[in-house]
């Protein structure tokens, strides 16, 4: 069943990095600045965004398999809708089409996890699943690399988008809800309402405002980087772009796994997620020097230990609303928390595109170097222990 997330989890961001990949291209065609780039990344952070707060509560009441199966169905449309686009106008519209399916796979994800695996169990399935982002990342570069120079742009987003349509069919035929998830998934939905009069819910909120933009920036804006900065051509880019988010995708099971090492040891629930954030948030600083050292491989190898800390803190952070919350609310939990951490990136992505036009890429990677900081001491400060939460109507 985890592997069914996996899998989707990397065909969406096979549908996302299409983008940036192939920016090189459209904005040399569509004559686009990099303000007129971050608008269209914009778009899609903005029904990314709007979307989050609606996906979750929205599977929690159609159920997993039939809630998580429309999300990869719209969104696998949306992406083949990309080869449509004439300027950056219908690019933007199409990116927030994309946005808008998107936005459930990670609140159906989590509510995979929390419905398959118990406590000690949980880092470690959210790391698997989540890995599926760094998979999609390691294979968009040099397949979209490759489609784009073969037979055409169109050609890439028209590949992407057909994959989740095959994905699809297998999820339909194989995904069930377990036995032991019958009882939460009967009892009655907590409303979003009483959720957001959660103290928990808007302090792990404001934490991923802190920590998400981080990721944008580099899926966003790395080959872009890497193209304007260190001069590679769109065969270098599909060459090297994706070694960060192969090793990104370690990062993943190394938070599952130091977080199960120190519940196995007896750590409690709460100093156990909250330190290995920490820990992981400080690998992330590393993308201070990656902007610095005058070598391109360099830069590369600080850039992916700087990714490798976001998905170990990630792999943590994903569980939760699973430690907190019942089974019923946990996609919806995570999907309002999405919600404000789209509306950070979307302000970070509007402020990147301006730093970078008006100065250079050098005080954005500072910037996002320090950002996983704050949030892991909003953990620390105002979160407050990890345990099931009373829920007042």
């Amino acid at each position: 069943m985890i592997s069914l997330a996996f899998w989707a989890t990397v065909i969406n961001y096979l549908d996302r990095q299409t983008l940036s990949v192939a920016a090189p291209v459209l904005r040399e065609q569509f004559h686009m600045s990099n303000v007129d780039y971050s608008r269209v990344v914009f778009a899609f952070m903005l029904a990314y965004t709007i979307m989050s707060g609606v996906s979750g509560p929205v599977i929690d009441r159609l159920g997993t398999r039939l809630g998580y199966g429309l999300c990869v169905a719209w969104w696998s449309i949306s992406a083949m809708l990309h080869a449509l686009s004439r300027g950056a106008v219908s690019l933007g519209v199409y990116r927030f089409l994309l946005g808008m399916g998107e936005a459930g796979n990670w609140p159906g994800g989590v509510k995979v996890v929390a419905e398959w695996f118990p406590e000690r169990e949980r880092a470690l399935a959210a790391g698997l699943f989540n890995s599926g982002s760094a998979v999609g990342a390691i294979l968009a570069p040099p397949i979209v690399a490759f489609l784009v120079l073969k037979w055409g742009w169109q050609s890439a987003f028209l590949f992407v988008g057909a994959a989740g349509l095959v994905w699809l069919a297998f999820w339909s035929r194989m995904y069930r809800t377990p036995a032991t998830a019958g009882g939460e998934a009967s009892a009655p939905l907590v409303p979003v309402g009483v959720l957001l009069r959660s103290r928990f819910v808007w302090v792990f909120t404001i934490s991923k405002i802190f920590m998400d933009p981080v990721w944008y920036f580099y899926i966003f804006w790395f080959p872009e980087y890497l193209k304007r900065v260190r001069n590679f051509d769109l065969a270098a880019i599909g060459k090297f772009a994706w070694i960060p988010f192969l090793v990104a995708g370690f990062g993943n099971l190394l938070g599952g796994w130091l977080s199960g090492f120190l519940l196995k040891r007896g750590v409690s629930v709460t100093v156990t997620r909250k330190s290995a954030v920490t820990f992981f948030a400080i690998l992330m600083t590393s993308a201070i020097p990656a902007v610095l050292v005058r070598d391109a491989w360099l830069s590369i190898a600080f850039v992916s230990v700087a990714m490798l800390g976001y998905t170990g803190s990630l792999a943590n952070m994903l569980t939760f609303p699973a430690d907190a919350f019942p089974g019923n609310a946990v996609a919806s939990v995570f999907g309002l928390a999405s919600m404000g951490a789209g509306f950070g990136g979307m302000v970070f992505t509007l402020i990147t595109g301006w730093v970078v036009d008006h100065y250079s890429y050098t005080p954005a990677f500072i910037g996002f170097g320090i950002l996983p900081l704050v949030c892991a001491t909003i953990l620390w400060v105002f979160l407050g222990p990890l345990r099931p939460q009373r829920l007042s109507s």
